[in-house]
């Protein structure tokens, strides 16, 4: 039957069946990419198209709202500024053109960092056993049980002000626990599987094993993992920007709240200074849950015939 003449119902169930058939065609997948892309799309074309100049302070006038409101004063927003002004003469389109990206640079590179140190010990305590599993089990769950906010903000404090990497790099030391906990896991259950004693009774070497034979079939879990860690590294750079430990003179949405808040953006209802940077972290981490929910559907068939 053509296309033309098939009824809605029919073609409702085709497209059930074909998304089925290709699990990473998922809706939630797709819609959670599509927002965190959104947020990289914008630093991008915007550094093409906007005066990142306005960032700088003294460079607009102060505590326009955006177009369409008007402040206390009475002053209505303005197109040369359209999502308004902070209370230092910054434009808040220059500063989110520039701050997005930046607050999820820290959360990708934190748990790329993380992640690569949790496939690694995780797939070693897992398939290697003996001592170096009973170490590195116990040391992953020492670390899980220290709170990483108390500990960063001593460090923050002890460096002053740090660059985004450097961030970065002490958030990393805080997220590879869960992925390595999560990895070895899975290793210890396919550890028995009959693919993995045909390749070691074939004489493959160890690193093949584990990174050629059985890191494929948990690509779906690696990537769930991955999104979780990065939630958490923005979720704890936030944190520490909020209390004003992040890096003093880069923008990023966390900055952004903290100096509105600390300039007393609440009580003057300059809500545009404080409201765009929390609507913008509540995108990203909308896309990331949406991502995380896409790729339990991915990995398990029984959810993908619910949805």
């Amino acid at each position: 039957m053509s296309g033309a003449h098939m009824t809605r119902a029919e073609r409702r169930q085709a497209r059930r069946i074909r998304r089925f058939d290709n699990p990473w065609l998922n809706p939630k997948l797709i819609w959670g990419a599509g927002l965190l892309l959104s947020i990289i799309f914008i630093g991008i074309v915007g550094r093409v198209l906007w005066d990142l100049e306005l960032v700088f302070t003294g460079s607009s006038p102060l505590k326009l709202p955006p177009l369409g409101f008007e402040n206390l004063r009475g002053q209505p927003g303005v197109m040369a500024h359209p999502i308004g002004t902070d209370g230092g003469g910054r434009d808040m389109l220059a500063m989110i053109i520039i701050g997005a990206p930046n607050t999820l640079f820290v959360g990708l590179l934190a748990s790329l960092i993380g992640m690569s140190i949790g496939i690694f010990l995780g797939f070693s305590a897992g398939f290697l056993g003996g001592r170096i599993d009973d170490t590195i089990r116990v040391g992953a769950d020492v670390m899980i049980t220290i709170p990483p906010l108390l500990i960063l903000v001593v460090f923050q404090s002890a460096f002053g002000d740090v660059t985004l990497t450097m961030m970065a790099l002490l958030i990393a030391g805080f997220v590879w626990q869960s992925p390595t906990r999560l990895i070895r896991a899975q290793v210890l259950s396919m550890k028995q599987s009959g693919y993995v004693q045909m390749a070691q009774l074939s004489g493959a070497s160890t690193s093949h094993i584990m990174f050629r034979e059985m890191m494929p079939n948990l690509v779906p879990y690696l990537f769930g993992s991955f999104i979780a860690s990065v939630t958490t590294s923005i979720v704890t750079a936030v944190g520490l920007e909020v209390l004003g430990l992040g890096p003093q003179r880069i923008p990023t949405l966390g900055r952004t709240i903290y100096e509105a808040i600390n300039a007393g953006a609440l009580i003057q209802n300059l809500w545009w200074w404080w409201g765009i940077p929390t609507l913008l972290l509540g995108v990203i981490f909308i896309g990331l849950l949406l991502i995380n929910l896409g790729l339990d559907e991915v990995s398990n068939p029984r959810l993908r015939r619910l949805s």
